[in-house]
């Protein structure tokens, strides 16, 4: 009798165990780790996702970290879903590295480009154009912060279209739009380096990108979520609330303004949900 008691105990401590263990497994596959570009476009469209993801009772924590480092852990399989990449110009040599260990789960956003931008009251078109006319723009081209993709890429622009005579100036990205707004204002000629989306499209009215025939910047790109191979298999139903999340270019701006204007990207991403209760609906397939 009392051999078979100790048998029932020991039964049951080994189920509660296993119960115990299943249930701690089944949580942390539930649990979602998010790699999070700390670029302001991928910050605003991850304050949304995120946002989404607290209505539908999602389980999520987020991961920062430099962009090489989120791109290898997504392709380790350390982080689930990537927010975001640009594709297929600006993240190339990441996604030549590790991109047959990813999976592009859905486009955000299209017509992301990289470039030299003007304002549209400048009567020239092309980055060709900029040899000759160096006096009106001061010989200078603004730059941002020195080490960027986009200040490498001008450097070989300057190279390739002969613009030997310009200096490339390097500054913070904040330093650089204040200079290019207070130009406008001054309606004087000012090239500067900048990317859609940014907020300044959206604050500065008649901005263009000069063309660039070489294609030293690349194509238009895709603001794409990057998901880790075998997401899709092991959660199915999140996999498709990525798919749902689709925004237009001046809608990320428009959350990009708030941050900059001193909204935490938690309170921005709120209000443009509020703002937009459709929207959320769309998202969570409701």
């Amino acid at each position: 009798m009392k051999y078979s008691y100790l048998k029932i105990m020991v039964c049951l401590i080994v189920a509660l165990a296993l119960i115990s263990s299943g249930c701690t497994s089944e949580e942390e596959a539930e649990t979602v780790k998010i790699g999070i570009v700390q670029w302001d476009d991928s910050r605003a469209t991850a304050a949304v996702f995120t946002h989404i993801l607290d209505e539908g009772g999602y389980e999520y924590e987020t991961v920062s970290a430099d962009l090489g480092g989120l791109y290898q852990g997504t392709a380790q399989g350390d982080i689930d879903v990537l927010i975001q990449g640009w594709l297929p110009a600006t993240q190339a040599p990441y996604w030549d590295r590790y991109g047959d260990q990813l999976n592009q789960a859905n486009v955000v956003a299209s017509g992301a480009k990289t470039g030299l931008v003007v304002p549209e009251y400048v009567t020239i078109d092309t980055v060709e154009e900029l040899k000759g006319n160096e006096s009106l723009f001061d010989g200078r081209i603004l730059g941002i912060e020195p080490g960027a993709g986009i200040m490498h890429s001008t450097e070989e622009c300057i190279v390739e279209y002969g613009l030997e005579e310009y200096e490339l100036y390097s500054s913070s990205t904040v330093g650089m739009v204040t200079e290019l707004q207070r130009n406008v204002n001054d309606n004087e000629w000012v090239v500067v380096t900048l990317w859609r989306p940014h907020w300044s499209f959206a604050r500065i009215d008649g901005l263009k990108f000069l063309e660039e025939p070489l294609g030293i910047y690349g194509e238009s790109d895709d603001l794409v979520i990057l998901t880790r191979l075998g997401f899709e298999e092991d959660m199915p139903e999140f996999y498709q609330l990525i798919q749902n999340f689709e925004m237009e270019l001046d809608e990320i701006e428009s959350i990009m303004i708030d941050i900059d204007s001193g909204m935490s990207p938690d309170e921005a991403g709120a209000q443009w949900l509020a703002n937009n209760p459709e929207k959320l609906e769309e998202f969570l397939g409701t």
